[in-house]
């Protein structure tokens, strides 16, 4: 597949996402150049559900996903819609907020599906919710919040791998590596079989089964593009004693690029 020949109603008619395109890939072009594998439906509500190594993978993926043909949405903390400017922009684009408690969460989730549902759109789910811990980049443990906004509306979860994006700006660092035209591998695999726990989204096991196909599926592809073999068990933070949030020692200073960058 071609990426950017094929296009949605939502890519086609014009909107904000033409103006950021339009600044984002001209700026990006002597920074990375692209290897995108893989599609999204035309039409109808999906969810990207990728790995995440560096910061800067949300505007990788969002013009990841525009150059396959859908405009690219997020769930952002709803906070950040009440920030001057940047919540007209989150609005504007179709961001989706959400709550950080965990009842707050549960009902964003529904409502986020059935509005996804309804609209035929598509949003970018970090099913990690954090950059991996993990010392060598591979996925760690997923949390449930793409599995659930998907069974909540029968939506499809397309599982996706990034590589490259550390080379660019390495995982905790705040100073970019910028190279010319540094190599983004984006490959998107085909949705996940979430049938076996259709109508269980409020089991907390049919919830971590369906978290553990998504982060297999992701995982499956990441070793396609890095060309080696994940370890077998997903790595587990708290096994670590570690925080899945803020800095940890092996991290400042920016290893990513030893830990196998491409």
């Amino acid at each position: 597949m071609s990426a950017g020949k094929r296009g949605s109603p939502e890519k086609t008619k014009p909107s904000i996402f033409w103006f950021l395109a339009a600044i984002a890939f001209p700026l990006s072009w002597p920074i990375m150049r692209w290897e995108i594998k893989g599609t999204l439906p035309e039409r109808g509500a999906f969810i990207v559900a990728p790995n995440h190594t560096s910061e800067v993978d949300p505007l990788i993926m969002g013009m990841a996903v525009w150059k396959l043909g859908r405009a690219p949405r997020f769930m952002a903390a709803d906070r950040l819609f009440r920030v001057k400017g940047l919540g007209w922009i989150l609005r504007k684009s179709g961001q989706i907020p959400v709550s950080r408690d965990a009842r707050g969460a549960n009902q964003a989730a529904i409502a986020s599906a059935q509005q996804l549902a309804r609209l035929g759109q598509g949003v970018i789910i970090y099913p990690e919710g954090t950059l991996t811990r993990e010392p060598n980049l591979w996925p760690m443990r997923g949390k449930n919040g793409a599995a659930r906004v998907a069974l909540s509306a029968d939506i499809p979860v397309y599982p996706t791998a990034i590589w490259g994006a550390q080379n660019i700006l390495p995982r905790y660092s705040k100073k970019p590596t910028l190279g010319w035209r540094t190599k983004i591998t984006v490959h998107v695999g085909e949705p996940v079989s979430l049938t076996e726990f259709t109508g269980r989204m409020h089991s907390a096991s049919a919830m971590k089964g369906a978290t553990e196909l998504v982060m297999h599926d992701v995982t499956r592809l990441l070793e396609g593009i890095r060309g080696e073999e994940a370890p077998a068990e997903l790595y587990d933070p708290a096994k670590h004693g570690q925080s899945e949030h803020g800095k940890f020692p092996q991290d400042r200073g920016g290893s990513s690029r030893e830990a196998g960058g491409a």
